[in-house]
């Protein structure tokens, strides 16, 4: 599915349209639609850990969302060889409006509980 950037991603600001291609409930593939730019690896943040956000109304005012809205939520994967060695930057999720097919990057505030880099391995379960 194809999305219009509400706001730039950091540090990406001239990408305004980006498709998001699910690979499993767990994993998704952000890809920049008509350049050649790099693509993210996205993770559902809801499988790892209970992770609680609140959408700034700014947001749900750009994104258009409300009691009744679908939206996904995702974070950014660093990936790492082994898999377990990746970091998830949760401090930084992006919201995607399914409805009306946008999305922008939220940072979250400097007292957040969540890290901007933290290892996949801390939230696997162990044998």
């Amino acid at each position: 599915m194809i999305f219009e950037l509400k706001s730039p991603l950091l540090g990406f600001e001239n990408i305004t349209k980006m498709e998001l291609k699910t690979i499993d409930d767990v994993f998704a593939r952000l890809q920049v639609v008509d350049a050649n730019e790099p693509s993210f690896t996205l993770i559902n943040p809801f499988v790892l850990r209970e992770y609680n956000i609140d959408i700034p109304s700014a947001v749900q005012e750009l994104l258009e969302i409300s009691e009744t809205t679908n939206f996904l939520v995702y974070n950014m994967l660093i990936v790492a060889t082994p898999i377990e060695d990746s970091y998830v930057n949760f401090v930084g999720p992006l919201i995607f409006n399914t409805d009306n097919s946008t999305m922008l990057q939220v940072i979250l505030a400097d007292n957040s509980p969540y890290g901007v880099s933290e290892k996949l391995s801390n939230f696997l379960q162990k044998d």
